[in-house]
């Protein structure tokens, strides 16, 4: 018996739900698949499958083998793209979606740079603040700005950078510095759109305790270049990373508030359907992009206030959104 045809064998069973749906998607016989099933059940010694009229049901031996028999498939298919990249020449149409300040700002500059080391790869980027669907949509990598990682598909973090919470000196002048993460209550403030936690804003005091600020915004905004303009010209204290207001910083244009507080840094994330399979061109714009951040934003590296502690980079970051 073939093990590793019987283990995608039975694994396609489970997630098809059934013998026929199964041999059609592995275009082969219902019999082959029974005979498959049967074989390996033999061997094991055990009933993997409970067969009823209209569904099937997995023993719990059957359970044990789906989880782990799924793994090894997937380290197998990654093992074979691995081992057949260097014979793979990155070419072809590279969809990419990003977040629009973000893909402004620190992207941009970077396309040519690979274009000129991959001439063969056709990009198409679109920059946009909603997270999209991957598949659905048919973007082969997307980079995300998260805290928080993706459950849905592979990721590789790219770089970390870090969330202040900061006003302008005309805002400041007029109605003074919030000195706790409660007196933000009290002032204007202006919110992302897309923030998970909503108008909840989130710190944590120098012994990692976190406090909760609920903030009254005078406005809310999709793009952090729209929330970063308005606070510049003094309509309320925002958060926003620092890959963004950076330069407004180190300009004075904006201030860092509640020293002795910081929000939790976030990660760039360059983030794609599946580990399996994965195509060269693929690949090669993660390297690059990975290269390029080498895990900390331009703009980081060259210091801003407000101190959030510098987390250092990862690698994969496992399966996402």
């Amino acid at each position: 018996m073939d093990r590793l045809r019987a283990f995608e064998v039975f694994v396609a069973v489970v997630a098809k739900q059934g013998f026929a749906r199964a041999a059609d998607a592995l275009d082969t016989s219902p019999a082959n698949v029974t005979r498959y099933i049967a074989e390996l059940e033999s061997h094991l010694g055990t009933r993997l499958l409970n067969r009823h009229s209209r569904k099937l049901s997995l023993t719990e031996s059957g359970q044990a083998l789906y989880e782990r028999a799924r793994t090894i498939l997937e380290e197998v298919a990654e093992a074979e793209a691995l081992a057949s990249f260097a014979t793979l020449q990155p070419r072809g149409r590279l969809r990419i979606n990003a977040p629009l300040s973000f893909g402004i700002l620190h992207l941009a500059s970077l396309w040519p740079k690979f274009m000129q080391k991959h001439p063969e790869v056709e990009l198409d980027v679109e920059l946009i603040d909603r997270v999209v669907d991957m598949v659905d949509e048919g973007y082969d990598l997307a980079i995300r700005i998260s805290r928080t990682g993706s459950t849905a598909h592979a990721a590789r973090k790219l770089a970390a950078s870090h969330n202040i919470v900061c006003a302008s000196p005309a805002y400041l002048r007029r109605h003074g510095r919030p000195k706790t993460p409660a007196d933000l209550a009290a002032h204007a403030c202006i919110g992302y759109t897309h923030a998970a936690t909503g108008d909840d804003w989130h710190l944590f005091d120098e012994h990692g305790l976190e406090h909760v600020a609920r903030v009254a915004c005078v406005m809310h905004t999709s793009n952090g270049d729209t929330a970063r303009a308005a606070a510049v010209a003094g309509a309320g204290i925002i958060w926003q990373p620092t890959f963004l207001i950076g330069d407004d910083l180190r300009a004075g244009r904006l201030v860092p508030l509640l020293p002795g507080y910081r929000m939790a840094d976030i990660d760039v994330l360059a983030v794609y359907p599946s580990r399996r399979h994965l195509s060269a061109k693929v690949r090669v714009m993660i390297d690059f992009l990975a290269e390029a951040f080498a895990g900390v934003p331009p703009c980081d590296r060259e210091g801003v206030g407000g101190g959030g502690r510098r987390r250092r980079s990862g690698g994969e970051v496992g399966t996402s959104e």
